[in-house]
């Protein structure tokens, strides 16, 4: 079946002939105007049957719901495509949709008759969307795959979609205007068709093959990458740049199994309640997954603890390298989405919702001021928060705190009922240069875990009871800060800039390139010293012109360049290449170290992770 949806101000439409035997009988044809409404131009194509229907009807009515609409009209629509069902087949499976939408003011354009009309469409971002709904899609096909009670019910969870401006004014997406929030229209777009299928590669998947950061591994399964000495420096370094931010903010470093029993009670509550698809595995009778979190891990652990209310919040983090989850191959591009990733996982237990709503702040805060520093800045995200009704009417100055510390309107998705184990959710979203959305930071506020896994804490009452427990990552998977790093990288070559990464990250910070061989030994010398002061220098020692050995240090993003010949060499400066500027400069040697010293002061170091010389080096083929 393919639906093609348009949420319309107005459409008037006019039967005109029957163009098929088995249309539809209508005693007077007459010029219908309809006010307010969606209009569903359904194709019904042939093998598709009852389960198709129900399915394309339960979309409509969660799409239609987003946008706060209760009109529907069905308009059979043969030109959508060309393998079509047999009419008798179309007719009965249009009249079970509209029987099933009978809880909306519905109604239905004839079947089987040529129809002149006009329509006006809304301007919003959910207003028009397109679907190809199969058998293959309603789940009614067994593939073996184990998958989530959560998975399966997440397209039909009702909700209502709004924007959420940092004064607190809540808005209907199709009454704002989003000219001056062009990628919050790109992301309540994305957000709504839920379409992470990719046509093309994204520009930062040749970037990390370019750069010599990662690339597929094709003796391994989809979504499991190799990642070559750069990468795996960049990589150590975010790693260890988080870790350092949330143990400063109070997070206990722990280490938990990458695998689990499919069949402990814990687990069978609690995987259906996650939205994710996993590995599996039989070892000696046991089914075991692997883990697509280190939330279960470290309830496990926080069931043995004896918790005073004194001690909360208290809060466990964990690196994990990695979590697994069986994306779906089609979703798989780049370092965008991965099956195995590596994601920095800290829970905080709370003892009630005000404690949890003030650490929500502060790690909100936290959040904002990792992504700043491992250089995504405010403006190159947007941020959706989800709630429950419930929710949102006991604690609304506390959400709109919230929107407030973004400030700029947010995506806003309200549930009518709790779904899934928390009740409330924000995330910070990256758009890249293909206008995909993809989640950074993010935190959630879980009533549920704290019984399902048994863990209690004694009151102020010396009663027991169970924690609040938050979910938070505060930079969202490592390998996601390095695609979004490369895809702002691609749009500013785009517009003619010089891309970088930040110095701190960047694999060579530093290039020497003696003009000639006689100033080798003073190269060494010179890059010895600079190295010696916690600064990746290499040098290029090839037997190549000066001007390819420049050239390619630019096309290394490298930050600093320094050519020396006689007068360098005799000089007690420094003359350098500045990417930044493009200009060469001369100066001293301290304060060349207190200029690298200042841009990276506060982060993590790791020396060189490839040979010094660059004659040494292997040349990568990709």
């Amino acid at each position: 079946m393919r639906i093609l949806q348009l949420h319309c101000d107005s459409i008037e439409y006019t039967p005109t002939k029957k163009e098929i035997k088995s249309a539809e009988d209508i005693e007077n044809p007459q010029t219908q105007s309809l006010k307010e409404i969606v209009v569903v131009f359904v194709a019904i194509e042939e093998g598709d049957d009852s389960s198709v229907a129900q399915n394309a009807v339960a979309q409509i009515k969660n799409s239609m719901s987003k946008i706060g609409c209760k009109k529907l009209l069905l308009y059979p629509y043969a030109h959508l495509s060309s393998n079509l069902a047999k009419p008798s087949t179309a007719r009965a499976l249009l009249k079970e949709m509209e029987d099933s939408a009978s809880d909306l003011e519905v109604s239905h354009s004839p079947f089987g008759w040529t129809k002149s009309y006009k329509l006006q469409v809304k301007g919003h971002p959910l207003a028009e969307s397109s679907k190809v709904i199969t058998k293959d899609s309603t789940g009614s096909k067994d593939d073996g795959e184990i998958t989530s009670e959560a998975l399966k019910g997440e397209s039909k969870i009702r909700s209502i979609w709004k924007i959420m401006t940092p004064d607190g004014t809540m808005t209907n997406i199709g009454d704002f205007d989003f000219s001056k929030n062009r990628n919050l229209e790109i992301l309540a777009k994305y957000e709504a068709a839920k379409q992470r299928r990719v046509d093309e590669p994204p520009p930062h998947v040749a970037l990390m093959k370019k750069m010599g950061i990662a690339d597929y591994e094709p003796a391994s399964d989809s979504g499991n990458m190799r990642f070559y000495p750069n990468g795996r420096l960049i990589k150590s370094l975010i790693e260890r740049y988080v870790t350092d931010r949330v143990k400063a903010y109070g997070g206990y470093e722990v280490e938990t199994p990458i695998m689990y029993d499919s069949e402990h009670p814990s687990m069978v509550s609690y995987f259906n309640r996650f939205p994710a698809r996993q590995y599996n595995i039989d070892s000696e009778g046991k089914k075991l997954f692997l883990r697509f979190a280190a939330c279960f891990g470290q309830f496990l652990m926080a069931n043995q603890y004896q918790l005073s209310y004194k001690n909360l919040p208290y809060r466990l983090y964990e690196l994990t390298r990695y979590s697994f989850r069986r994306e779906q191959s089609g979703e798989l591009v780049g370092l965008r989405r991965l099956r195995a990733f590596t994601m920095p996982d800290c829970h905080a237990f709370c003892k009630d919702i005000d404690q949890a709503v003030e650490e929500i702040k502060t790690r909100f805060d936290l959040s904002q001021s990792v992504l700043h520093e491992l250089g995504i800045e405010r403006s190159d995200y947007d941020m959706a928060i989800r709630f429950t009704e419930d929710f949102y009417n006991e604690n609304k100055s506390a959400i709109e705190e919230i929107v407030k510390k973004h400030g700029r309107p947010v995506l806003v998705e309200m549930w009518k009922e709790k779904f899934f184990y928390f009740v409330l959710k924000w995330e910070f979203n990256f758009i890249d240069n293909l206008g995909k959305a993809s989640a950074l930071s993010t935190d959630q506020i879980d009533v549920e875990n704290g019984s399902r896994y048994d863990i209690d804490f004694v009151d102020e009452h010396n009663q027991k009871q169970n924690p609040i427990i938050l979910h938070n990552s505060p930079s969202g998977a490592i390998e996601r800060i390095i695609y979004a790093l490369l895809e702002k990288a691609a749009k500013e070559i785009k517009e003619g800039k010089k891309p970088q990464f930040p110095l701190w990250l960047a694999p060579t910070q530093v290039r020497v390139i003696p003009l000639k061989e006689e100033f080798n030994e003073f190269c060494e010398g010179l890059v010895d010293r600079i190295s010696s002061n916690s600064i990746r220098a290499d040098m290029d020692d090839r037997n190549e012109s000066v001007g390819k050995r420049i050239r390619e240090a630019e096309k290394e993003w490298i930050r600093y360049i320094l050519v020396i010949g006689e007068k360098e060499a005799g000089s007690q400066n420094l003359s350098i290449r500045d990417r930044n500027t493009g200009d060469v400069r001369e100066i001293s040697f301290d304060d060349f170290l207190s200029e690298i010293k200042e841009q990276t002061q506060g982060k993590p170091f790791t020396g060189l992770n490839l040979p010094k010389h660059l004659s040494k080096r292997p040349q990568l083929m990709v």
